[in-house]
């Protein structure tokens, strides 16, 4: 069986502290020089609060990049609100349906057949002719 070890809350602040004080080159070295898995570093800095301790990441980037992003972050925006009209649009005919059944006393399958609907005549498609 293999063996599970539980730390003291006072062992881990002194390795946090010791991160702090730049002991260590990494939370990676301190990790290694106390026999400690990196993740379980990184899950006792974010259980203390003590973000500031984490390697921090800087974008550098040109004016060009951020125009991109922010262009695509619009058309992100406006893809988002074409596709909540679309299903509006489709709730709405689906419910139009529905009604149009109940007014009939029919079914949407009967009433297809018997307007003569097709999925190619909808979309404006040439039904297919058979020879």
């Amino acid at each position: 069986m293999k063996a599970t070890k539980r730390y003291s809350e006072a062992f881990k602040r002194q390795v946090l502290d010791e991160i702090a004080r730049d002991k260590f080159g990494s939370i990676h070295q301190a990790g290694i020089s106390y026999g400690l898995g990196v993740p379980t570093v990184y899950r006792w800095i974010r259980a203390h609060g003590r973000e500031d301790l984490l390697p921090k990441r800087i974008r550098i980037e040109t004016m060009e990049e951020r125009g991109e992003l922010k262009e695509s972050q619009k058309r992100i925006r406006e893809l988002e609100a074409a596709l909540a009209d679309a299903l509006m649009d489709r709730y709405l005919g689906e419910a139009f349906l529905e009604i149009a059944c109940e007014k009939l006393q029919t079914t949407p399958e009967e009433l297809k057949k018997k307007s003569g609907l097709t999925r190619s005549a909808v979309l404006g498609r040439k039904a297919d002719k058979k020879p």
